[in-house]
Formats: C-alpha cells, sequence, structure tokens
C-alpha cells in the first residue's frame, strides 16, 4: 500500500503529512516535557530540526497537491493550518487528503 501512494503526489503529502504528525506530537509531548521537567534540551533540538524538515516537506507538497489538483483557497489554507494544530494533519488526512 505505502508504495502505491508513493507514487502520487497527493500519496506523498499523505505520508508526510502523517510522520509529520507524529513528530509534532512528540515534540510537543516527549521532548518539550524532558528539556523543561528533566533538563534535557537536547530532545528539542534533535527532534525539533526533524519536525521542521518534515513541515517544510509538508508545505511543498500541499502547494504541489493544491496547485495539481485546483484546490480552493480555502481548502489549501485549512490544510496548512492542520499541521499547527496538535493532530490536524491526521483529521486532514481523513477530510481532505483521501480523494
Amino acid at each position: 500500500m505505502v508504495t502505491e501512494l508513493i507514487k502520487s503526489p497527493l500519496g506523498r503529502l499523505r505520508i508526510i503529512a502523517f510522520i509529520e504528525g507524529i513528530s509534532y506530537l512528540v515534540l510537543l509531548g516527549i521532548a518539550m516535557p524532558l528539556k523543561y521537567f528533566a533538563g534535557l534540551p537536547q530532545a528539542v533540538k534533535t527532534v525539533g530540526m526533524a519536525h521542521g524538515v518534515l513541515f517544510v516537506m509538508f508545505v511543498i507538497l500541499l502547494i504541489q497537491v493544491a496547485i495539481e489538483r485546483e484546490w480552493s483557497f480555502k481548502k489549501s489554507f485549512l490544510s496548512f493550518l492542520s499541521s499547527i494544530i496538535p493532530f490536524g494533519t491526521f483529521y486532514a488526512d481523513a477530510k481532505w487528503f483521501r480523494e
């Protein structure tokens, strides 16, 4: 199933959205508490860098898919906002990315 998703821009967006959503939850739920409660700032640096790269990939793929599929500005913007809200990319996948 994953190999079929990789073949299309929308499939790649779905994969990156899922991984980006996981990285965001790890950053907020694990790395940040480790930094502030256990004094381990390296967790935020490592996970934060990975999340940043995934976020940029998500935005690039989102733009590509929005242009290719002629999404409305509203749908594109809400899809972008989903990456800022915890669990948002999972909602976006269920609502907008399964065409």
